[in-house]
């Protein structure tokens, strides 16, 4: 495993982390506690160092589930990043759209309340990193999301500041970084070889003010694997069968086949190996972190890390595809 420096104030992580949307047990199918406690254990033994969540990720289970793990094993040099703001302790059933029933909410009050509620799930005096959770542009032009994080470092309550940039408006809201950069020590960003748009505004800004960048969804909800096919279906309470519907399904494949040329150049390495590998070669980007379910899902992830950043051949073919 490889470590950076997240940025220049963030802690030192692995280049390759572990995304722990799906070990919640809410939209992404059936998961059994016992093989995700098992999966985690196993990131952390392959020397990974840096474990995404949020308290909503089965409304608040995600981080009771990592809190279990850390507290068996103890804390160490493993950095926990979670995140506040969509709202599921005062959601009512009418604000359910697919996910659960949730609601934005970026009041400093709030993000105070949940991230107080997250030292308690995860049994921390401390946050390592605590993200605003993809608020729209609406919410982060309020001075009070942005206060709220001022006052929990202030007070100790979180170490680093981090800001979870909403899907595909990364470069609308690029200029965010402008105004903030001066409290923000990390972004989160969806980044995957299909996926690329952060590179044009957003990834300079992020070179500019010096500030860790955390790739989500980098295998792009399991597609980038390689496994899926135009019948592939997901289950009601799977998230995917929204973000991944039959049309958007289509779409990515066609465009998938055209990365072939790139996947035939590491016949030795599997598709994700090679998608997780593009994801920390931007001089952006210093951790990806993948989901997985189960310890073998995970082994083949932290193998990205040391086989490090694609070449310059590599992305030249990507840009003429």
């Amino acid at each position: 495993m490889k470590y950076i420096k997240l940025g220049s104030h963030g802690p030192l992580v692995s280049t390759i982390g572990f995304g722990a949307w799906a070990i919640g047990g809410m939209n992404w199918g059936k998961t059994d506690d016992d093989v995700s406690k098992k999966a985690l254990n196993e990131a952390i033994d392959q020397g990974v160092s840096l474990v995404d969540t949020a308290d909503v990720y089965g409304q608040g289970h995600s981080e009771k589930l990592i809190a279990e793990v850390i507290r068996k094993r103890g804390k160490n040099n493993i950095f926990i990043a979670t995140k506040a703001g969509n709202d599921f302790y005062n959601a009512t059933p009418a604000d359910d759209q697919g996910m659960g029933p949730i609601i934005q909410t970026y009041t400093r009050d709030y993000i105070i309340f949940a991230a107080e509620q997250s030292l308690k799930r995860l049994r921390l005096e401390t946050l390592d990193i605590l993200q605003l959770h993809s608020p729209n542009l609406e919410k982060l032009e309020m001075d009070e999301p942005w206060l709220a994080l001022e006052q929990l470092k202030k007070e100790g309550k979180i170490l680093h500041a981090g800001w979870s940039v909403q899907s595909f408006q990364e470069t609308e809201h690029a200029h965010i970084l402008d105004q903030h950069h001066d409290i923000l020590d990390v972004i989160q960003v969806r980044y995957n070889l299909l996926e690329r748009k952060a590179e044009e505004k957003l990834f300079p800004k992020a070179i500019e003010y010096d500030i860790g960048v955390i790739v989500r969804i980098p295998l792009l909800f399991g597609l980038l694997t390689g496994k899926f096919n135009r019948n592939t279906r997901f289950a009601e309470d799977d998230h995917r069968r929204m973000n991944l519907s039959a049309d958007k399904l289509g779409f990515y494949l066609s465009e998938l086949e055209k990365l072939d040329p790139l996947f035939e150049r590491y016949p030795d390495q599997n598709k994700a190996q090679v998608s997780l590998r593009f994801c920390i070669t931007h001089p952006a980007c210093h951790t990806a972190i993948p989901g997985a379910k189960n310890p073998e899902q995970v082994m083949e992830n932290c193998a990205s890390s040391d086989l490090g950043p694609l070449t310059r051949e590599d992305i030249d073919i990507l840009d003429k595809k």
